[in-house]
C-alpha cells in the first residue's frame, strides 16, 4: 500500500511518516499540493492523506483534482478544526473520512490501515 501524506507542517508530517511507519505503510510525505498532483500519476498510490491548509492550495481543492484525475484512491482528510459544513462539504466531495488533529487521530487513522 502506498500512501501519500500532505500537510503544510513540517512537524505534522514527520508524526505522521513515523505514525505509518509503525503500522508498516510504505508513504511519502510532501508540503505542497501540486508536488502530490505532479507524481500522481507515475505512482501506484492507494490513499492521499490530506490537510486542509497546504501551502499553495486549499486541501479541498487538492482533494477535488485528485478525485478528477481519474486515479482511483482514499482520500482521508486531516483538519485541526471542528467545522461541521466544511466537514460535511468534504464527504459530499468523497472523502472517506475527516480526521481531527487533537484527540485521538492517531486510533481513528488506524482504522484504514
Amino acid at each position: 500500500m502506498q500512501v501519500i501524506h500532505v500537510d503544510n507542517s513540517s512537524f505534522f508530517r514527520k508524526v505522521m511518516q513515523h505514525f505509518l511507519s509503525e503500522l508498516g505503510v510504505e508513504s511519502e510525505s510532501f508540503e505542497h499540493g501540486e508536488d502530490v498532483l505532479d507524481i500522481i500519476g507515475t505512482r501506484k498510490v492507494s490513499c492521499v492523506i490530506t490537510g486542509l491548509e497546504l501551502s499553495d492550495m486549499s486541501g479541498e481543492e487538492l482533494i477535488r483534482q485528485l478525485l478528477f484525475s481519474g486515479h482511483s484512491m482514499t482520500i482521508i482528510a486531516v483538519t485541526g478544526s471542528d467545522d461541521d459544513e466544511r466537514i460535511k462539504s468534504l464527504e459530499l466531495l468523497g472523502v472517506k473520512a475527516t480526521i481531527q488533529k487533537g484527540g485521538d487521530w492517531k486510533e481513528k487513522l488506524r482504522e484504514y490501515f
